[in-house]
């Protein structure tokens, strides 16, 4: 969320963020309810400053006549104070949700585009995997030695089920286990979130009102969560930090749940695509600069591309465009591995950071230097998803005789060199 201030004195650059990631907001109808709803709180602000100066009044006055007087004017001013909060209800309303619609400055080196085809590739590592032999694609390697099983998946579960047994479930616990070990010498952290959360988290992080469709929900209107962001930055709201403390950097474990409404006919095939999936994150708050938002940016999405390396996988990092990227965002970069089987590359993670978009809705500060409260920076960015993972992991590594080779990081942890 922007501070009104901000937005009244750069409209005209906030239209233009809002331009450019493809954001429908009425910016001037904000302003004019901005101008209602000040006037009635400055309308109050008098009002109950006359009623408690009346109060006192009548308290001190000992003659019935004019504290009579004093107390007639006294039911005036509270019907009006009535009258003027009635009225503030509905603007607030509106205000609020009008807020929330608003979204964050991109940064100048953001791209402009309409989606993640005009993303700008920014690297590139590793040559893409071609084979000498008729190559498989994940769902039938997988298969074929007893990975995953889809036909219970989608029985137990419904459309996009899947499980994972045998050397796939061994390999997605060897993929966490590594994950954890590599991730925590750069000075996370760990942390195991709820994946079950009140729906102000949601807003808070800004996958709320937008994502709304995309979002599992319970009979008591609570959410589970599609990334561990959320219910790590849950874990911060309304905190008053120090500034010794920062930068936190905390690495998230959770399972995710996702709808992926919108997407029925994308993916179908195969762990691409799934409604349920587990994630680790990096999750980090640092103090409110710039320089430093953009620091932590670079570090969090260096850190997955050698995460990435280390396995050996082919990938790019591209920079998303205006329309690719989300609402409270400042800059986003996604990497992206090398499928053989579709010859193209497929997210596995995305780095953002946010200024302090999402701290400001969860109302996180820190105390400066000088013990001014600030609103402190948030940045996030997929360590490692799984099953995901698995699909290039397996299609870049299989062998002409049909094993999967394992990446050498992962002989500890499976206990073997190889599947098959």
């Amino acid at each position: 969320m922007l501070d009104i201030k901000f937005i009244r004195e750069n409209l005209d650059i906030v239209k233009l963020a809002a331009t450019k990631k493809k954001i429908k907001i009425d910016l001037d109808r904000l302003i004019a309810v901005d101008d209602s709803r000040r006037e009635i709180m400055a309308r109050l602000e008098s009002k109950k400053a006359e009623q408690n100066m009346t109060s006192k009044r009548i308290a001190a006055e000992q003659d019935a006549g004019p504290r009579g007087v004093f107390i007639a004017d006294m039911q005036k001013l509270k019907a009006e104070i009535q009258k003027d909060e009635e009225e503030l209800k509905p603007i607030m309303e509106e205000w609020h949700s009008l807020m929330l619609q608003v979204p964050q400055v991109p940064d100048m080196t953001v791209p402009d585009g309409d989606s993640d085809a005009d993303n700008v590739e920014v690297k590139n590592w590793g040559d893409r995997t071609k084979f000498d032999f008729s190559a498989l694609d994940h769902v039938e390697l997988m298969q074929k030695h007893k990975m995953v099983n889809f036909e219970k998946g989608v029985k137990v579960h419904g459309f996009r089920g899947y499980y994972l047994i045998n050397d796939g479930a061994l390999l997605s616990w060897a993929i966490w286990n590594y994950a954890n070990e590599f991730f925590l010498k750069k000075g996370f952290s760990p942390m195991l979130p709820p994946t079950i959360v009140r729906k102000a988290n949601l807003y808070g992080t800004g996958h709320l009102p937008n994502d709304a469709e995309d979002v599992y929900n319970t009979q008591d209107e609570d959410y589970l969560i599609g990334t561990s962001e959320v219910s790590t930055m849950g874990y911060y709201a309304d905190d008053v930090l120090e500034q010794t403390e920062l930068p936190i950097k905390h690495l998230s474990f959770s399972p995710c749940y996702r709808r992926e409404a919108g997407s029925h006919g994308k993916d179908v095939k195969g762990l691409i695509r799934v409604h349920e999936f587990y994630k680790v994150e990096q999750v980090m708050l640092c103090e409110a600069s710039h320089e430093e938002s953009v620091k932590w940016h670079e570090w969090i999405n260096r850190n997955t591309e050698e995460f990435i390396e280390s396995l050996g996988i082919p990938y790019h990092t591209v920079l998303n465009c205006g329309g690719d990227i989300g609402q409270g965002q400042v800059k986003k970069y996604d990497i992206e591995l090398w499928v053989p089987g579709e010859e193209k590359y497929r997210e596995i993670s995305s780095a953002s950071y946010f200024h302090d978009f999402q701290t400001r809705r969860f109302n996180i500060r820190y105390r400066d230097a000088e013990g001014k409260l600030r609103y402190a920076h948030s940045l996030n960015c997929t360590a490692i998803p799984t099953p995901r993972i698995l699909v290039s992991l397996v299609e870049n590594f299989q062998q002409k005789d049909g094993s999967i080779k394992l990446p050498e990081v992962l002989h500890k942890y499976m206990n073997k060199e190889q599947i098959g």
